[in-house]
């Protein structure tokens, strides 16, 4: 089994924390989170991919362990703008990217403006068009009371929002996303400043993102969840035929958190794609 180090990178006058899988001479395969999320969320498949990659997945600005963002700038373009300078800090010419809702927003920016990094790419369960009714979702999560008694009240509201996780799952996750404060409650790492709930998905992220979608050239993976509230199955659609080498893979089971949702079915589609590259 692959141990994960903790390691960080300085880029753009931001510490960014990251975790890193498999060997340094195995090809890189670059993840990125959702917003409010961390490196961790990759934690279910990681290890299966680094068998064959060097796997690492970031903590973007704002989120998990790395620095939060000057003046709260978080739009896409400022992201994909780190991502070229943490690559070019490590030493990466050319890798596969992956990215995960805001994370594949991201993605499909950085692709877009940086061809010759990307080898390939794969979007997890996000597109230019995304449905409101899992916005919505999405942003009552985010807007609830960030400040809890206890630890467990956290994993007890993250169950209740995805059920599909077991609690085991759940602790392990929201260890990396939680800090106590000294008045003894338990409240996020990531900056309030991403507590609108709409900072991945407000109309000024997804302006122009079809523009960029278009410009994607390389070999292109899509996956989404089976039973997803914010890709639909046409803008799935919509999405691949826009990019000429792309494919589409459904994960059975789950729903937009698609790599812990059902990690065995995520990691088959990924790895049937880049056999084919």
């Amino acid at each position: 089994m692959a141990t994960p180090q903790d390691r960080r990178v300085n880029a753009r006058g931001l510490s960014f924390h990251y975790v890193e899988w498999g060997a340094a001479t195995q090809p890189p395969l670059l993840c990125l989170h959702g917003i409010t999320q961390t490196a961790h969320s990759w934690d279910e498949v990681a290890t299966d991919l680094a068998a064959d990659y060097r796997v690492l997945c970031f903590d973007q600005r704002g989120h998990g362990d790395s620095d939060w963002a000057p003046g709260g700038d978080y739009t896409r373009q400022t992201q994909a703008a780190d991502l070229d300078a943490i690559t070019d800090a490590l030493g990466l010419r050319q890798f596969i990217l992956a990215g995960m809702s805001m994370g594949g927003i991201n993605s499909m920016t950085f692709t877009a403006r940086h061809p010759e990094k990307v080898r390939a790419l794969i979007i997890v369960d996000v597109s230019p068009e995304i449905q409101v009714k899992g916005v919505e979702n999405i942003r009552s999560f985010i807007q609830a009371p960030d400040e809890l008694d206890s630890f467990e009240a956290f994993v007890e509201r993250a169950h209740q929002f995805n059920p599909r996780r077991s609690l085991e799952n759940i602790r392990s996750r929201l260890s990396h996303n939680l800090k106590q404060l000294p008045n003894g409650k338990w409240t996020w790492k990531y900056d309030k400043a991403l507590r609108s709930g709409e900072r991945s998905f407000q109309a000024s992220a997804l302006q122009n993102l079809w523009d960029d979608v278009r410009a994607i050239h390389c070999p292109t993976l899509i996956i989404k969840g089976g039973e997803s509230d914010i890709l639909s199955a046409e803008s799935a659609s919509k999405l691949q035929a826009a990019i000429p080498e792309s494919r589409l893979a459904i994960v059975p089971g789950a729903g937009h958190s698609v790599m812990g949702d059902n990690p065995g079915a995520f990691v088959g589609a990924v790895r049937d794609f880049l056999r084919a590259l």
